[in-house]
């Protein structure tokens, strides 16, 4: 197997064992904020962060090589689709341990320009019959796959989480407020009253 065909599979082999490895070593019970977090601050580092980087490497400094590998005579958009990747490389490194909201933002992006790519692998394979390691291979399957992830993930995570079971000093701390909150009320009403007679 190429290394272009294999560094795809052990970016996400990669972000599978560390999130494992984060779980395992986690907080219990897992709270599923926590689970949802690593999950994809691992999958924010490996396969768009890395992969990211390794692919600025690849289309600038060795662009014969890796548009060979992709089945692809060397253009000088090769330059243009590196500095991209650098950036969703870089991004999705502060991505990964930074807000949810920087999340959204490197997803979206990262998912526009993998989606993009992946639709450019499929035309290539239907009309060149292109099925070279670098574009039919496991890069396609990371063009969809790593979107969808993302994206689940980020949905799955802004969902909010059930209400916690209260304590019981919470519950008479509510009860006492209430308590006090209908006496004011009271207070208003016969106040209201007085004025008005």
């Amino acid at each position: 197997m190429s290394q272009v065909a294999l560094v795809p599979l052990l970016a996400w082999v990669a972000a599978l064992i560390c999130w494992a490895l984060a779980l395992w070593r986690g907080p219990r019970p897992l709270p599923r904020w926590f689970v949802l977090d690593r999950a994809l601050r691992y999958i924010f580092v490996f396969p768009l962060g890395l992969l990211g980087l390794w692919a600025f490497i690849g289309h600038v400094m060795f662009p014969a090589q890796a548009a060979a590998a992709i089945g692809w005579p060397p253009s000088p958009f090769q330059f243009e689709v590196g500095y991209a990747n650098l950036g969703i490389g870089l991004a999705s490194l502060y991505a990964a341990f930074t807000t949810f909201y920087a999340r959204v933002a490197v997803a979206i992006t990262a998912s526009c320009f993998l989606v993009g790519a992946g639709i450019g692998h499929v035309h290539d394979i239907m009309a060149y019959d292109n099925l070279t390691a670098g574009n039919a291979g496991p890069i396609l399957v990371t063009d969809v796959l790593t979107p969808m992830a993302v994206l689940g993930l980020l949905i799955a995570s802004a969902r909010r989480p059930r209400q916690r079971p209260r304590s019981p000093d919470s519950i008479a701390l509510d009860a006492e407020i209430e308590v006090a909150r209908d006496a004011m009320r009271s207070y208003r009403e016969a106040l209201d009253r007085f004025v008005k007679s």
